[in-house]
């Protein structure tokens, strides 16, 4: 047997390297994921990107599957915390945090799930899931506004990944480095999906002022 003979390396699959090499399907778990109350830190965006710079599949495969994964995500929050009732929300995110949310959320309703889930910065969107199915919003409009938005972001950040690869790759998994990029995008979104919704609401009540002339 011979010592000197260089010794083979024993490649370990990591957590993450795994996620990346189940493709769609990790991807639609992570979206999954992503929407409940357990924190993934930004890595549904940056394993979207990862997996649509590979160009394996087209971007917006990638952008379909994570859309479904959190569309499933966000109902299976909105189901259990309807079925849980306030007090559960309470001692999951404390009784401080949930009473200004749920005043947000009473204030500015759809606008406040629509942000919370096109804006790719740090929000409490599966807090504003929960709060949805606690005070009993419209399962319909919450898929609804969850699907567009989630996929208005997804098919963004997929196709920019597609295009620009690791230099938007980086920008995603160092985000404090390009932060004036990120809030300008996130102000951006959030002036173009505040003017939609006061747009609506401006024509609705002009319809309500028409019918009772």
């Amino acid at each position: 047997m011979n010592r000197l003979a260089p010794r083979r390396r024993t490649s370990r699959l990591t957590y993450p390297a795994l996620i990346r090499h189940l493709g769609g399907f990790g991807l639609f778990l992570v979206a999954i994921v992503d929407s409940s109350p357990l924190p993934t830190f930004g890595g549904l965006d940056i394993l979207l990107a990862i997996l649509s710079a590979r160009h394996a599949e087209p971007w917006y495969y990638y952008a379909s599957i994570a859309t479904a994964g959190s569309i499933l995500g966000s109902v299976l929050t909105y189901r259990a915390a309807h079925t849980a009732g306030a007090d559960y929300l309470s001692r999951k995110f404390g009784k401080r945090r949930v009473r200004k949310l749920m005043q947000s959320f009473e204030r500015w309703g759809t606008g406040a799930v629509a942000l919370s889930t096109a804006v790719p910065i740090p929000f409490p969107t599966s807090a504003f899931f929960a709060i949805a199915g606690v005070l009993n919003y419209s399962l319909r409009k919450f898929i609804i506004v969850v699907g567009f938005c989630r996929g208005l972001r997804y098919c963004l950040i997929g196709w920019i990944a597609s295009r620009y690869g690791r230099h938007f790759i980086r920008v995603l998994s160092h985000p404090k480095e390009y932060l004036g990029w990120l809030l300008g995008i996130a102000i951006a979104l959030a002036i173009i999906i505040a003017t939609a919704i006061l747009l609506r609401r401006a024509y609705a009540a002009e319809d309500h002022h028409r019918l009772h002339q």
